[in-house]
């Protein structure tokens, strides 16, 4: 059996396919459920994974409502897609593969509409394709995916990266998620004098946004005192305050950003399974469509976003949860890769654009979630917005940033474990950790650190340590970065 050294002297067995590197492994399962989740082995409870669950929902049901917005445009024949058919087809391809990533891959990770993938088919494809086409290419982008997750390439090359990238890829999606969360309270503004403010001008304006602020602060003084479920009480909390400050104040949908806290007359409606199943998988590739090269680019474009992002997401969650072993590497991740793959196909053929793991997954582990009976909740739920979507419209964005802001403040541990001091883990450390909030871009993150790592290495005469894979990695970055002056070559538009 291969042995890995450990300190001089000393060798340690490699990790074995165990589903918890912690100290409550050896606990024994109460019932089968507990069995199969492994929720006592893993030091979780089932209060915890409930909640954990909820919290999750909580964090994400904005997608329900977003996510037909950004679908709403006309293709290019001018066509538009019915907004109910779009929440039911956001909400059952949501259910379908959070509750996959629960009960197989036994994770608490859950699965909806990405908005980089959602923006990109909506600005991008579709003014030059039919919904049906464009949705063909989310199958076959997420069908690429799942190849490279059966070959085994994506789960080496993940294994492959090296732990303070890891570390820093955590970080990274920490501060990402901080800043997704401010901006959407309108904590953190644009389009002012300068790039980001406080606020519009310089100042906080608005009901919502101090409704933001004291659901932060609730929850942080919750988590100080240790309070059990702290997040999910947060947003409860917060929820029951927005509705009674907006009926008071006579607030509109424009002074929330969007949707306001209401609570639905009828909160039963009834789901619309139109779009279900309207695909055409290699339209965009004819004359009609975008044509042979540009569909390959824009494919190229869905795989590489669809790949890195969930790929680093994964790594800063399952850090958090305490599922990845000491050289940051999940056991039975080959299942979580293989799901988050099937999204994109699963998201294509329901008409609500490709899945993808979602950073708010971390507010439910933040809650306590450890298992997949986490994100079985958290589909359960979505499955019930298929009949309730009005409920969705509840919660307020702004309430449920806070947890995004939280969970950014507890992701940002993982800086303990970089040696700051060594700059050539340092330096590409930092430049994944800063550029993830700094370009809105979880992928550019870990490019820019992937990049950087083997430059250095190379520039400092240690260019084998790298290894083939980071080489190859830095080389798909290389023309990621360059894709603007290769499409020009190529005569892309």
């Amino acid at each position: 059996m291969t042995r890995t050294s450990t300190e001089p002297g000393t060798t340690e067995e490699p990790p074995a396919e165990t589903d918890a590197p912690t100290s409550a492994q050896a606990a024994a399962p109460k019932n089968a459920l507990d069995a199969y989740f492994k929720i006592s082995a893993r030091g979780s409870t089932f209060g915890n994974e409930i909640r954990g669950g909820l919290t999750t929902f909580m964090a994400m049901a904005y997608i329900v409502l977003l996510n037909p917005i950004i679908l709403s445009g006309a293709d290019v024949t001018g066509h538009k897609l019915g907004h109910a058919e779009l929440t039911t087809a956001t909400a059952l391809a949501a259910a379908v593969t959070t509750i996959l990533m629960g009960v197989v891959g036994n994770v608490p990770l859950a699965v909806a509409a990405g908005l980089s993938v959602s923006g990109a088919i909506s600005a991008l494809v579709v003014p030059h394709t039919t919904w049906s086409q464009a949705m063909g290419l989310c199958v076959i982008y997420g069908l690429l995916i799942v190849l490279l997750v059966v070959s085994g390439l994506r789960e080496k090359i993940m294994n492959g990266i090296p732990l303070p990238l890891k570390h820093a890829i955590t970080i990274g999606i920490g501060l990402f998620v901080a800043i997704i969360g401010f901006y959407k309270a309108g904590f953190v503004h644009t389009g002012g004098p300068t790039p980001l403010s406080l606020g519009p001008f310089g100042e906080l304006a608005g009901w919502p946004v101090l409704i933001f602020a004291l659901t932060l602060l609730t929850i942080f003084v919750l988590l100080a005192r240790n309070v059990r479920g702290a997040i999910l009480i947060g947003i409860a909390a917060g929820t029951v305050v927005a509705l009674i400050v907006n009926k008071a104040a006579g607030l509109t949908a424009k002074d929330w950003g969007g949707s306001a806290p209401n609570w639905p007359g009828s909160p039963v409606s009834a789901p619309d399974f139109g779009l279900f199943g309207h695909v055409d998988l290699f339209g965009a590739f004819g004359g009609k469509g975008l044509g042979a090269i540009s569909a390959s680019v824009a494919v190229f474009t869905l795989v590489l976003a669809g790949f890195f992002d969930a790929m680093a997401t994964i790594i800063g969650v399952g850090t958090e949860a305490g599922l990845a072993d000491k050289q940051g590497r999940m056991p039975g991740l080959s299942k979580a890769l293989f799901i988050d793959g099937a999204g994109g196909a699963i998201g294509g053929l329901s008409g609500a654009s490709g899945q993808t793991v979602f950073v708010e997954s971390a507010t439910g582990v933040g809650d306590g979630a450890r298992t997949g009976l986490a994100s079985t909740v958290t589909g359960g739920v979505f499955a019930l917005m298929l009949f309730f979507s009005p409920v969705a419209a509840v919660v307020p964005v702004q309430v449920a940033s806070a947890a995004l802001v939280v969970i950014g403040s507890m992701m940002m541990s993982q800086a303990r474990h970089i040696d700051w001091s060594d700059r050539e883990v340092a330096i590409p450390a930092f430049l994944t950790c800063v550029l993830m909030p700094f370009t809105y871009s979880i992928t550019a993150g870990v490019a820019a650190g992937v990049i950087s790592y083997t430059v250095i290495k190379a520039g400092t005469g240690k260019w084998r340590e790298p290894g083939p894979l980071m080489w190859i990695l830095t080389a798909v970055f290389v023309v990621y970065f360059a894709l603007t002056p290769i499409k020009s070559w190529l005569g892309v538009h």
